[in-house]
């Protein structure tokens, strides 16, 4: 059976302190992805993984090493979508666990954003990142891995 490992959409991740903290706890490899070079902790469990390429082919990476005992930090819906069609777990930065009950009312939210975006209505993007969300995802970081060494 594969190990747990985190696979995180490291372009615009704000809670890589945290996956550090839990990676160190629980001694769980961490897998960042992004299109170029990021600075990423000192932290022997921590990989950076660079893809060069399209636009979307470091989702594309993460989509292909995956696995239903992985754990994908991502705050791009399709994205999110496309981990939960091979089972993976997926975690949004701020605690938001997207599953099959959710995805289809996210991806509809997204697009109505969008929309409202191209019609001039909407000018604001997600709000910033508080206190209360990284404890939120922290202890649903922490729920997900338990959930899963428990599945062994």
């Amino acid at each position: 059976m594969n190990p747990i490992t985190v696979f995180v959409d490291a372009d615009a991740c704000p809670v890589k302190d945290e996956i550090n903290k839990v990676a160190q706890r629980t001694q769980i490899k961490v897998i960042l992805v992004a299109n170029q070079f990021i600075n990423i902790p000192l932290n022997s469990l921590f990989e950076m993984k660079v893809v060069k390429g399209s636009f979307d082919a470091a989702d594309d990476w993460i989509v292909d090493h995956i696995d239903a005992r992985s754990i994908v930090i991502t705050a791009d819906i399709l994205l999110a979508d496309r981990c939960l069609k091979k089972h993976a777990r997926v975690l949004g930065h701020k605690g938001n666990e997207f599953n099959d009950d959710n995805i289809g009312s996210a991806i509809a939210q997204r697009e109505l954003m969008e929309n409202l975006r191209h019609m001039g209505e909407n000018r604001g993007g997600p709000s910033p990142m508080q206190k209360k969300d990284r404890s939120q995802f922290l202890a649903k970081l922490d729920q997900i891995i338990q959930d899963l060494k428990r599945k062994r």
